[in-house]
């Protein structure tokens, strides 16, 4: 277990006054597989995180952190140190809601990507993962432009990061900007609530300074919520509405069903449940277009109400919410 990390969705457990690390030194962290270094970066004290070459990714955790709700905000730099021929964007980031070392919520910045002239670099400026099991990869093909989008970087110069998290929704805003640059509706991780930690890669140079954490009243959400029963389901999309009636029978972590309504009557509906959060995959009819076409569902479940995100292979994307009727 990382240090300050713990397993918990109580929201009494959550302090009630900001924590304030200044990062000029390193008594504040607990690194796994990176190096801390208390330096001076462009006129100011920092920790910079480095970690050896690999595939993993090197974190530094705040000493007794325990988040749930509220606002993260700090100063973050990188510096790209791969040898030349080798293609960094830079990878610097900060991990909420970690229970391990290898569970937590994540923002982070590319900001080589920022100037790209290709547009689909351009697109992948910052980025939202969770892992394990939702790194950049499975997000990105999965639902595109979704978890990631364009911002306004520089390398090597002092970037503002604020993130705000509500119940399973977060929000990162750069350089103090009103407008959001990315807004994560469903956050994908099973914690409710754990340790935060600054997160680098290999092959460059993380600086991060000046970090506050700004706990807030935590929405009343619990982790569990069944998802057997009867559904109704609405979904609203970019090439339109549709509704539908969905009954739901799982054993374990297995669900099994019908959906009809839009997209078909009485569709046979497989996929997973993981406390409370479900992936759902079926085969429809888009209306007017010959052919069946796949449908995928995700979202967690709060009780009596659901919602996540919906697609419909090669004809829509959007969102769908749903009731729970007995």
């Amino acid at each position: 277990m990382c240090a300050g990390a713990q397993e918990g969705h109580n929201p009494e457990s959550v302090v009630s006054t900001p924590e304030t690390f200044a990062l000029s030194d390193t008594k504040d962290v607990t690194t796994v597989g990176a190096k801390a270094e208390a330096v001076e970066y462009k006129g100011r004290k920092a920790v910079r995180l480095t970690k050896p070459e690999g595939d993993e990714a090197g974190l530094a955790f705040l000493n007794g952190t325990q988040f749930r709700d509220g606002t993260i905000e700090v100063d973050v730099a990188t510096k790209v140190i791969a040898p030349p021929g080798v293609r960094r964007p830079g990878f610097t980031g900060i991990a909420f809601r970690s229970s391990d070392p290898a569970h937590y919520e994540l923002f982070y910045l590319r900001p080589g990507n920022s100037k790209a002239e290709d547009q689909a670099m351009r697109n992948h400026s910052v980025q939202y993962v969770s892992e394990p099991g939702f790194g950049w990869e499975k997000l990105r093909r999965q639902w595109p432009f979704i978890y990631e989008s364009w911002a306004d970087l520089q390398q090597e110069e002092w970037t503002n990061v604020k993130i705000e998290v509500r119940g399973r929704h977060a929000t990162l805003y750069l350089n103090g900007s009103p407008n959001p640059s990315l807004v994560v509706d469903g956050l994908k991780g099973d914690a409710l609530q754990g340790a935060v930690a600054l997160w680098s890669y290999s092959g460059e140079e993380s600086y991060f300074s000046n970090l506050r954490i700004t706990p807030a009243k935590a929405e009343p959400l619990e982790n569990g919520g069944e998802a057997a029963g009867t559904w109704e389901v609405q979904c609203a999309t970019d090439a339109g509405g549709f509704g539908a009636t969905l009954k739901l029978v799982r054993q374990d972590s297995t669900l099994i069903g019908i959906w009809s309504g839009g997209l078909g009557p009485d569709q046979a509906v497989g996929g997973v449940w993981r406390d409370g959060y479900v992936e759902l995959s079926f085969g429809g009819t888009w209306p007017e277009q010959p052919g069946t076409v796949s449908v995928t569902l995700d979202g967690w479940i709060d009780g009596g109400s659901a919602k996540g995100r919906v697609k419909v292979e090669g004809r829509a994307m959007g969102r769908w919410t749903a009731v729970r009727q007995k």
